[in-house]
């Protein structure tokens, strides 16, 4: 991304995935990053639901597998992060997804590779990371083609 000046003269950065709404499942069992995810997310635009653990998530996803991204913690009670992504990889969702983890072990990290997540972070995940992250993983087309 190019810097560039506003009209304020600060150089910004253009981050392409505030121009596109988004739609977002957030499964965790803490209530305040629930809390917190909402929040943010709704402030840059994006439409997200919030889930306690991997079972309810997943239900979400079959019901309407319309999303454009799903966000999963791994250690979660009922169905861990690993066991949604897997138990999802079985339907049909073209969305992408993102695991939080405050730790991973090589060989679940591995397993989360084998499942074809397309983007791993660990906690804490700082708004900025997050807003870089999503821009790449939701690039908007460049204009100029």
């Amino acid at each position: 991304m190019v810097p560039s000046a506003d009209s304020s003269g600060l150089v910004t950065t253009a981050v392409a995935v505030a121009k596109r709404r988004l739609r977002i499942i957030y499964a965790d069992d803490l209530t305040e990053l629930r809390d917190v995810a909402r929040i943010s997310f709704a402030r840059d635009g994006h439409d997200i639901e919030c889930y306690a653990d991997g079972a309810l998530a997943l239900a979400r996803l079959i019901a309407d597998p319309a999303f454009d991204l799903l966000i999963t913690d791994h250690h979660m009670p009922n169905m861990n992060g690993l066991e949604l992504v897997t138990q999802l990889r079985t339907h049909v969702f073209l969305g992408k997804i993102m695991v939080f983890s405050s730790e991973l072990s090589e060989s679940i990290a591995r397993q989360y590779r084998i499942q074809r997540v397309d983007r791993i972070l660990y906690k804490p995940v700082f708004p900025s990371v997050l807003r870089q992250s999503l821009s790449e993983l939701f690039p908007v087309p460049s204009l100029m083609a």
